[in-house]
This record gives C-alpha cells, sequence and structure tokens, in this order.
C-alpha cells in the first residue's frame, strides 16, 4: 500500500500547517515539517492524502439508532441527534464510523458543511486532493484500561476507556482530568498523559495536584509535536472519514491512471536494474578472465623460468610435463589429479606451484576454504595425500596452500 501524507490544519487560520510522511505501517519516514500548504503539494504525489482537522470543530458521538437500520441509517442519524445539536442539521454535515454487529450505538462525526467546503477548499487551492479527513481527536491513542489525553498549547483532548474522545481548551485541564475518570470505580484509575515540553512545564503542577485521584498518571514527551503519535494509530484503528456522501472523493478515473502510471514507473525501474545487472555480471566475467589469463601466466612462468613467450603455453607445459614423467618424478601425474580436483570446486586457479622429491607444493585461489577443502579432499579420494598447509582470506576470495604427494589414502 502506498505511504501516508498526514497534513494537520493549524486551529487558528494564518498560522502554518504541519505534516508528516509515514508508511503504510503508520511509522514515520522523515521527521514533520511545517509551513504553507504549497510546500507539501510536491509530497503527496503517490501516496494517500490524509488530512487532520482540528478536533474542536468535529462533534465525535454515539447515538443510538436501531441496530438493523441497515441503508437507512444514514437518513436516521441526523434525527437521533437533532435534539442535542445548535445548529440545523441541513447546514450539518453526518459522517458514519465502522459500527459493532451487535451494537445499539453508531459511531459518527458532526460537522459544519460550510467549515468542511472550507477545508476542502484551501487544500484544492494548493493542488491536494485528500483521501481521507478525519478529526485529530479520533486519531488520540485508545486503552482498554487507562484513559489517555492529550495536551497543546491551545487544547486538550481527552478520551475515558472505551469512550469518545473530547477536545476542550487548555485551560479547561480541570474539567478534562474529571472526564478522564468518568466510569471509573471508586474514583481511580490510570492516566497516559501526551504533551510537549512547554505544555508540560506550564502545566505540570495542575496535572500533579490531580495525580492522588488516579492510579497513575505516565506522562510522554512529544519533541516533534503528536504527527508521529497520529500516524501510529492509522495501521490500527478506524476512525471516522469526514468524507462521505456528497464529498466522497470522485477522481477514480485519476487514481486509476495514477496507479498505472506508478506501475509503469516500476516496471521501467524493473527493465533497467535487470540491464544494469547483465551489464555488471558481463564486466565481472571480463574481470575474472583477465585473472584467469594473469593466472596462466604467473603458473607458466613459475613453472618454466626463462621462458618470455607464452604462446602455446598448454603445450609447452605438457612437454615439460612429459619429460618430469620420463624423468620418473611423477609430475603429471600429479598434475593431472589436481586438474580434477578443480574441476570439483569451479573457480579455482592456481596461483604457483613447486615440484621437488616427488612433493608438489600449491598455492591456489578459491572462493572460500570450503571450496579449498573440496580441492584438498578430492586429491585424497584419488590417492593423493595431500595436507593443508596454510590459508587466509584474499579480497573477496581465500587463498590456500596444499601439499600434495604420492601414497595417500
Amino acid at each position: 500500500m502506498a505511504d501516508w501524507l498526514l497534513i494537520r490544519l493549524p486551529r487558528v487560520a494564518g498560522e502554518n500547517a504541519s505534516w508528516l510522511i509515514a508508511d503504510s505501517r503508520g511509522s514515520q519516514v522523515g521527521p514533520p515539517q511545517e509551513g504553507p500548504l504549497s510546500l507539501a503539494a510536491p509530497r503527496a504525489a503517490g501516496r494517500r492524502v490524509c488530512l487532520l482537522v482540528p478536533g474542536a470543530d468535529v462533534l465525535l458521538t454515539e447515538p443510538e439508532v436501531p441496530v438493523k437500520a441497515g441503508a437507512r441509517l444514514a437518513q436516521l442519524v441526523p434525527y437521533a441527534l437533532e435534539e442535542h445539536l445548535a445548529d440545523d442539521i441541513e447546514e450539518l454535515h453526518f459522517a458514519i464510523g465502522k459500527r459493532s454487529t451487535d451494537s445499539p450505538r453508531a459511531p459518527v462525526a458532526v460537522v459544519a458543511r460550510a467549515l468542511l467546503q472550507e477545508w476542502l477548499t484551501t487544500l484544492r487551492a494548493a493542488g491536494i486532493e485528500p483521501a481521507a479527513i478525519y478529526a485529530d481527536s479520533d486519531l488520540l491513542p485508545q486503552n482498554p484500561g487507562q484513559a489517555v489525553a492529550l495536551l497543546e498549547a491551545d487544547a486538550v483532548v481527552v478520551r475515558p476507556p472505551g469512550g469518545t474522545p473530547v477536545t476542550l481548551p487548555a485551560d479547561a485541564l480541570g474539567e478534562a482530568l474529571d472526564i478522564a475518570l468518568t466510569g471509573a470505580d471508586g474514583g481511580g484509575r490510570g492516566l497516559i498523559l501526551y504533551t510537549g515540553a512547554a505544555e508540560w512545564q506550564q502545566h505540570s503542577a495542575q496535572v500533579e495536584a490531580a495525580r492522588a485521584r488516579f492510579d497513575g498518571i505516565k506522562v510522554q514527551l512529544l519533541t516533534g509535536g503528536p504527527l508521529a503519535l497520529f500516524a501510529q494509530q492509522l495501521a490500527t484503528v478506524t476512525p471516522i472519514n469526514l468524507l462521505q456522501g456528497n464529498y466522497e472523493p470522485t477522481g477514480t478515473q485519476a487514481a486509476g491512471l495514477r496507479a498505472w502510471r506508478v506501475a509503469a514507473m516500476l516496471l521501467a525501474a524493473l527493465v533497467g536494474l535487470h540491464i544494469i545487472g547483465k551489464v555488471w555480471q558481463l564486466h565481472v566475467l571480463h574481470d575474472r578472465e583477465h585473472q584467469v589469463d594473469a593466472s596462466i601466466r604467473d603458473t607458466f612462468h613459475t613453472a618454466m623460468p626463462g621462458a618470455q613467450n607464452t604462446t602455446d603455453a598448454r603445450h609447452k607445459m605438457e612437454q615439460r610435463l612429459l619429460s618430469a614423467r620420463g624423468a620418473g618424478q611423477g609430475l603429471l601425474a600429479a598434475l593431472q589429479a589436481l586438474a580434477q580436483a578443480r574441476d570439483a570446486a569451479p573457480g579455482t586457479s592456481v596461483q604457483a606451484l613447486t615440484f621437488r622429491d616427488g612433493t608438489l607444493d600449491l598455492k591456489v585461489s578459491v572462493h572460500d576454504a570450503a571450496s579449498l577443502d573440496r580441492v584438498s579432499q578430492t586429491l585424497r579420494d584419488n590417492g593423493w595425500k595431500a595436507d593443508l598447509t596454510g590459508g587466509n582470506n584474499a579480497g573477496s576470495g581465500y587463498e590456500g596452500r596444499i601439499q600434495v604427494r604420492a601414497g595417500g589414502s
């Protein structure tokens, strides 16, 4: 799934917005940023845009409605809340969240239509089309056994266990603490308080004074603001998306074209990586060929000191080996066994060899220590006595020394 771009609108008009990029699991990608929305627009490409609006402007509630309301739920909700709302329901937008199958209550978010339209206009003026609009309070973490609160410079949001979040002005912190204890048996309950360093310094005395009313208060300072905290909830909770009904995104075709464009870009990148890989593989093979040629030259010069012309080195080496074999030294047989051993460990190259008194001392280059052991074992399997006399890492490979004598077991 695509990454998220979380954009949070300011509570005070004229102030900067803030935004954060998070992956599909809600983990932030880079630090939060703030500024005009025009700076956030380029980051929306290829990402799901989520707009977070002030919780104080959105009423989150759970009215009782018939369990079997079905498709009529959207029609019943406004009338179920009409007596509790000061504004005309015709001027309000009702968004319905995910409802438990057997619950008589339905989660609902209520916002003024004019305000919702204003948010959309502001975002679209910056070239940004949101996939979702959530009240920031709806992304406050839930805890089944403790109340959770977020204290900022101008507002405090509190969510009792199993309850809906409530947003109050920051100077109403005392009332928020009372709400945190709503429904607590005996007046005791734990509280998790998220806040910034400046807010904690300003309100810590009031919180500490209320500590005795709670079973415990855990304070977590948010050094970069609450956006990262909100982003973490995207993978675990289902907040109410205000973009429903007439406000539901209609750019399905455009989204489809964007998806195909992304797929084409990924395919092109894959083909490019394949070509680069093949070019690199060819380069490596050329390097290894040069290494083999150098190994042949070194072996030739070691075996035939003073010989300068390496043309038809194999034929000249065979003549020398036949001569050595005829002298009763057994060199040809040892080299034939070595050739078979090299086949058992592809990539083996002989760096140097000496033959004296029936003993062949080899210096070979292999991929790793296991390959060196296979060469030695193959020699022993073919009736030779092969002893490893040394070995060490050399660059990306491994160099070792083997002493080969006739009559091994």
